[in-house]
């Protein structure tokens, strides 16, 4: 009885639902007849119905629904998407900017966590844990010691603003295990990676994506390399996977004329449903400008650089984009849940389709596109790459050349570097001894070397990671995976990029991220090629300074 009062319950609700459904669809969905459009979705309800009120066995109903809208999404292209609420809000986070917390980087030493850096003015700082501690328990739990996951912990750790937490923290030097209460609160997401004067005049700023504080913290990091003589930027987008549509605009505007089309939209049908242009903000509209791209630079990354590229305000320099033009809108459901529908394409300045090609329902092949990429030798040379003529376009200034076809081809192709990492030091990479070596050797020296290097150049030309340190780190390794050099010139090649790397990571670690970028990419092959532009730009720009004086 009970049961079938449930039933009866539950198809009411359904229908409701679907009438609501039906009757809210826009005039321009009108493309089944409309009897057959409302038989489709009574079958559908009816079929759930008959699922929950009859089958043998008691039925998960949250989980059939949610199955059923990840099969029809399943079956449109590669982007619409459904997230639970648990993922909704995790994928969320970093484009919002903030989440609550305690305010601490962090790293896994081992099977237990050290604090790598507490929040500037977040809550542990105010309470005195620094760099080096170990929290050891979260409220009398212990979290160290019982292969408790990543994940786990950070749940423990989290919270809402305003609640306290007891922390169990051990510190060298200091016997026993402290507590430490702290006040959760908000804790700002950076989207901004490095930003720093790679050589007199030339700046580089790198972000991971595109959220809500990126224009705010690009438009700072502006300010301040101009402030430190920069006439001429690299912006660096190499493995950027986009974001917020206005924050892509936002950026795009620091750097052109106001007025310029940066991006628009076409929805079913062709039909235009979006501009943007250009809000005159133009920080930094006039010096020099490269920007990085690799196959990994996907949706508003694309954007900024196809418009950068259509109205002929800088050099794009890397390889051909990953190729995500397809808008979504998002659609929060009332349990926190949210699906992703995808309402219309993006399009450069010039009209070229940013979305590369793919067949509905068949989400595996597009997921291999960039290895398809590789096996057929794009990634590696630029002669591999061909397009038709009816994929030819032209910049709108300089009537320039480009293509369409998917993602954005650059100006200077450089091609991916297969022999950059050896098979040993991807191994050690893959194998975690790199970064564990590194924070076992920050551990036992931090206050050492932070008294040794006051500053970061100082540590950038004087630092040497210890050779001994490094013969340990291979003999373990050797001795538990057996990774070893095939021969003598394979270590001869991965012994200068581990020193790098190691070195990178302890500067990381006393400083930033910024610090961490300016070691690891005096190397990058991508980076030295858009160096190579802009001194090129900036001798020639000597010259007419010279030619005109002596006029």
């Amino acid at each position: 009885m009970n049961k079938r009062h449930h039933s009866s319950d539950f198809l009411g609700f359904a229908l409701v639902v679907a009438a609501t459904i039906f009757f809210s669809l826009p005039v321009s969905a009108q493309m089944l007849k409309e009897d057959n459009r409302e038989q489709a979705v009574r079958k559908l309800v009816q079929s759930t119905v008959m699922i929950n009120a009859l089958y043998v066995d008691t039925v998960n109903m949250d989980r059939q629904v949610e199955d059923a809208i990840v099969g029809m999404l399943s079956k449109l292209d590669p982007h619409s998407s459904y997230t639970n609420a648990k993922d909704t809000k995790k994928l969320n986070e970093p484009l919002r900017g903030n989440f609550d917390g305690i305010g601490v980087q962090f790293n896994m030493l081992e099977d237990t966590l050290v604090v790598i850096q507490p929040v500037s003015g977040g809550p542990s700082e105010k309470v005195g844990i620094i760099a080096g501690d170990r929290i050891v328990s979260v409220n009398d739990t212990a979290i160290a010691g019982v292969k408790m996951s990543r994940e786990d912990i950070m749940g423990r750790l989290r919270g809402p603003k305003g609640t306290k937490v007891r922390l169990g923290i051990i510190r060298r030097g200091v016997k026993g295990v402290h507590e430490f209460l702290v006040t959760r609160d908000k804790i700002p997401v950076k989207t901004l990676d490095a930003a720093y004067i790679v050589e007199p005049g030339i700046g580089l700023i790198r972000f991971s994506s595109f959220g809500a504080t990126t224009k705010d913290e690009v438009s700072e990091a502006i300010t301040q390399l101009v402030k430190q003589g920069m006439k001429s930027l690299i912006l660096d987008l190499q493995g950027n996977g986009g974001g917020y549509l206005g924050a892509a605009a936002d950026i795009a505007s620091m750097f052109l004329p106001k007025g310029d089309m940066i991006v628009y939209t076409r929805g079913r049908g062709g039909m235009q449903l979006q501009e943007f242009r250009a809000s005159g903000n133009g920080q930094f509209e006039d010096g020099d400008l490269v920007v990085l791209v690799d196959e990994y630079t996907a949706s508003a990354a694309e954007i900024v650089s196809g418009s950068i590229q259509d109205q002929d305000r800088g050099t794009i320099v890397g390889r051909r984009t990953f190729g995500k033009g397809l808008v979504q809108r998002p659609i929060n459901l009332e349990d926190g849940s949210m699906i992703r529908i995808t309402v219309a394409r993006y399009y450069t300045p010039s009209g070229r389709c940013i979305q590369k090609p793919y067949e509905k329902g068949d989400a595996k092949s597009y997921a291999r596109d960039v290895i398809e990429r590789f096996n057929h030798g794009e990634l590696t040379s630029a002669d591999s790459i061909h397009f038709p003529d009816s994929l030819r376009y032209s910049t709108l200034r300089k009537n320039r050349t480009v293509y369409g076809g998917g993602g954005i081809m650059p100006d200077q192709f450089v091609p991916l570097d297969t022999t950059r990492y050896t098979r040993m030091h991807r191994e050690l990479a893959a194998k975690s001894y790199i970064v564990e070596t590194s924070l076992h050797y920050l551990d036992k020296n931090r206050k050492k070397l932070q008294k040794s290097y006051k500053t970061f150049d100082n540590f950038l030309k004087s630092f040497s990671f210890p050779e001994d340190v490094i013969d340990e780190m291979l003999a373990s390794a050797m001795k538990k995976d057996s990774i070893k050099a095939r021969n003598e010139e394979e270590r001869a090649k991965t012994l200068p990029a581990i020193r790098q790397q190691l070195k990178a990571l302890v500067a990381r670690d006393l400083w930033d991220m910024s610090e961490y970028y300016q070691i690891m990419y005096a190397t990058d092959p991508v980076v030295n090629r858009g160096l190579a532009i802009l001194r090129e730009k900036m001798g020639k720009g000597k010259e007419k300074e010279i030619i005109n004086s002596s006029k």
